[in-house]
C-alpha cells in the first residue's frame, strides 16, 4: 500500500477513536453519571489530528508514541470493566492498535530514501 492509503487510515482510526472516546465518556458509559473528566481525553488526540491529516511525518511519529496509552488504557478497561464499558474498551483497543499500526507503516512508507554510497 501506498503512503495516501497508510494516512488515510490512521486519518480515520484517529477521528473514529476521538468520537468513540467523547461518547463512551460522555454519554454510553462514562465512570460518574452525568459524564466524565475522562472526555479529556479525546481532546488530546485533537493536538496529532490536523498533523496527520496534512501528513506531517513527525506528527505521525510522536502519535505513534501517545497511541500506546490508549491502548493501554483500552486493554486494561477490557478487562476490569463489564457490560457496555467493557466492549467499548474493546473497541479502543482495536482502533489505538489501528492507528498505531497505520501510523507505523506510514512512516515507514515515506522514508526518505539513500543511495547506499558510503
Amino acid at each position: 500500500m501506498n503512503a495516501t492509503r497508510w494516512q488515510t487510515l490512521t486519518s480515520a482510526s484517529l477521528i473514529a477513536l476521538i468520537f468513540l472516546c467523547l461518547a463512551w465518556e460522555g454519554w454510553l458509559a462514562p465512570l460518574r453519571p452525568g459524564g466524565s473528566w475522562l472526555t479529556l481525553k479525546a481532546a488530546v488526540l485533537l493536538l496529532p489530528l490536523f498533523g496527520v491529516l496534512r501528513g506531517k511525518r513527525y506528527t505521525y511519529k510522536w502519535l505513534s508514541l501517545l497511541i500506546q496509552f490508549y491502548l493501554l488504557e483500552g486493554l486494561t478497561r477490557a478487562t476490569s470493566d463489564r457490560g457496555l464499558a467493557q466492549w467499548l474498551a474493546v473497541g479502543e483497543t482495536l482502533l489505538a492498535m489501528t492507528v498505531f499500526v497505520a501510523a507505523i507503516l506510514y512512516v515507514r512508507s515515506t522514508r526518505p530514501q539513500t543511495t547506499g554510497k558510503n
